[in-house]
């Protein structure tokens, strides 16, 4: 492997998220959205069907794939073989240790395929490995490397979070997946929370006829966003960093309610903007949070791995009105003491990827 001089060349795929976004240092460059040695700029949302089209992979050292659900099992095959021709290093962060898309057996074949070739994983959390572990029958070469922030501390520094009113603000943003329950939530808290100076945010991303189809909760949540004028509906074709910074910054209680999920991006965001989660208690989000257990508020945890589904509105639903009663007795400023560790946190992280990109570990 032969990194240039501006250090390891790096690929994501996909690239868009926070998490992609904020892993670049001085040891490594990331090309997403840069011109490359043949003239082509490779696209920031670049696609395995585009790089496949540009091999040789001369041009890159490391490819880092994050969510491996949504690309065609034989074009992913295709790439780890190009990466192979090319000596190009693989590194999979294992985001997700179940399907957000697809078939269940679909993606434990995609996670198989991963196992079977070169290619050196990171795990966000210990259990994730081994759970992992139990469900390929073998351990991958995994490294564990925490989730970390997702505001970056320097871009909070002259930033506050808005001044406190007397009745709780609540938030919930992110795109429609068969992982989150969106629908249940919004009507629960327009039925449940009576205070009428009590607000929700909903920061959406862009529906598309897919959330359309026969059955789909879509309309009736967006019927119930207008019916209520405590609800502020608002949607992005995706939600930027910024936006989603304001929104948490004017807000106090963040609303998580996945029905499953491995790890969470939006629980880290909480930590990031001193936001009270309210949040269900799934995968391995409780590890996330014992990470900073004495740096941060705990989430207001309802769980939904147990008893009959017609008991989970009212779990969540309690548990909104716990965070109500949490959030009105603490001024929720910025926490710079935890905004400082943040820092130090992510430079363990990027000096631990430099390490997987280069070869250790």
């Amino acid at each position: 492997m032969v990194a240039s001089r501006s250090g390891l060349r790096v690929v994501h795929l996909p690239a868009r998220t926070p998490y992609a976004r904020k892993l670049h240092g001085p040891d490594f460059h990331i090309l997403n959205g840069t011109e490359i040695t043949s003239g082509a700029t490779v696209p920031a949302a670049v696609t395995a069907t585009w790089l496949l089209a540009h091999a040789p992979l001369t041009w890159l050292d490391v490819l880092h794939l994050h969510h491996i659900d949504i690309e065609e099992m034989a074009v992913l095959e295709r790439l780890l073989d190009a990466c192979a021709d090319s000596g190009v290093r693989v590194v999979f962060t294992a985001h997700d240790t179940h399907a957000m898309h697809g078939e269940v057996s679909e993606f434990t074949e995609r996670l198989r395929l991963l196992l079977s070739a070169d290619v050196r994983w990171v795990c966000l959390t210990e259990s994730s490995r081994t759970e992992l572990t139990a469900l390929l029958g073998a351990t991958p070469s995994a490294t564990v490397i925490p989730h970390g922030y997702v505001v970056p501390p320097e871009a909070l520094r002259r930033r506050e979070r808005e001044q406190a009113t007397a009745s709780a603000r609540f938030l919930m943003f992110g795109a429609s997946r068969p992982s989150r329950d969106q629908l249940s939530p919004v009507i629960n808290w327009s039925l449940g929370v009576t205070d009428p100076s009590s607000t929700l945010q909903l920061l959406l991303r862009a529906f598309s006829p897919a959330d359309f189809t026969p059955g789909s909760p879509v309309p009736l949540l967006l019927e119930t966003a207008r019916h209520d004028p405590r609800i502020r509906l608002s949607m992005r074709p995706y939600p930027t960093d910024n936006e989603i910074t304001n929104a948490g910054l004017a807000s106090d209680i963040l609303l998580l309610p996945y029905l499953w999920g491995s790890h969470s991006g939006q629980l880290e965001l909480a930590f990031d903007l001193n936001l009270l989660p309210v949040c269900s208690h799934t995968g391995h989000l409780p590890e996330q949070y014992r990470q900073h257990e004495q740096l941060v508020a705990e989430p207001e945890w309802f769980d939904w791995s147990t008893g009959h589904p017609n008991l989970f509105g009212e779990r969540f639903l309690a548990a909104v009105e716990n965070a109500s009663s949490r959030a009105a007795f603490v001024g929720r400023r910025l926490d710079r003491t935890f905004l400082d560790h943040r820092a130090q946190e992510h430079k363990a992280i990027l000096a631990a990827y430099t390490e997987v990109y280069g070869g250790g570990r």
